[in-house]
């Protein structure tokens, strides 16, 4: 019998400024899901990075991100924020159907 690992999610909010990204949600399980749905419901990322997941699950709700971990995060971010003006960019390209 394999062992099932539970879901985990953890839900970051930059500030738009120079300060690190902080953790604004986070659970295991049904919790998870309901995170991860609600970020689909707003339209928000979801990244599935599991290793990422486990380090960030160990801040505290409000925390911000730490600096060894800093890096990272902003990278997934900017990343982020490409994929978002592309979508963007591409949804204004695309011909529209007629009315």
């Amino acid at each position: 019998m394999t062992e099932q690992k539970r879901r985990q999610a953890v839900a970051l909010a930059g500030s738009g400024g120079s300060e690190a990204a902080r953790v604004i949600a986070k659970g295991y399980g049904d919790l998870a899901e309901q995170v991860i749905a609600e970020a689909r419901r707003h339209g928000i990322y979801v990244h599935d990075s599991p290793e990422l997941v486990g380090l960030l699950m160990g801040l505290d709700l409000d925390q911000r991100v730490p600096d060894r971990l800093y890096d990272v995060v902003a990278e997934l971010l900017a990343w982020v924020a490409e994929v978002d003006v592309r979508t963007v960019h591409s949804s204004a390209m695309a011909p529209r159907s007629p009315e």
